[in-house]
């Protein structure tokens, strides 16, 4: 399965709902394809404009790494020098900490990554799992 333009709208649509609905600071929300391009993006009203590159920079980090947000982030407090050698390697184009979700489709297989940026990591991390869901998509956060 590869994901569509128009599932993909579907989940930001979602994770942008669950953050209205818990009172979350705005939030900015971008699901990549499998290869790491991004596929739709959007930033809520009241979001800074650096939105974009912290939303991309979790779900990147997800998907090249192949581990989700909240492993990623574990990973950086525990061993700093991987995560910063693996960010040279990509560049500095990912950023880990929790936020970003691998979707997986009802095989497991990596079909992309979704990266929320705008209130706490862990909040961050809930919208990425509501959106993927929503979809009926498997999240791994």
């Amino acid at each position: 399965m590869t994901l569509t333009v128009e599932t993909a709208r579907r989940m930001v649509a979602a994770a942008m709902a669950h953050g209205r609905d818990n009172g979350m600071q705005p939030l900015s929300v971008v699901v990549l394809d499998a290869g790491g391009h991004p596929l739709v993006f959007e930033r809520a009203e009241g979001g800074s404009p650096g939105r974009f590159e912290l939303a991309r920079g979790k779900a990147y980090g997800c998907l090249m790494l192949g581990m989700s947000g909240s492993v990623l982030s574990r990973r950086a407090e525990a061993q700093p020098h991987f995560v910063q050698a693996m960010n040279g390697a990509f560049d500095g184009r990912f950023v880990a900490v929790q936020g970003g979700a691998l979707i997986r489709d009802a095989t497991g297989a990596v079909i992309g990554a979704l990266g929320v940026t705008g209130d706490s990591s862990e909040n961050d991390a809930a919208a990425a799992v509501a959106g993927i869901e929503a979809v009926g998509l498997v999240a791994e956060a």
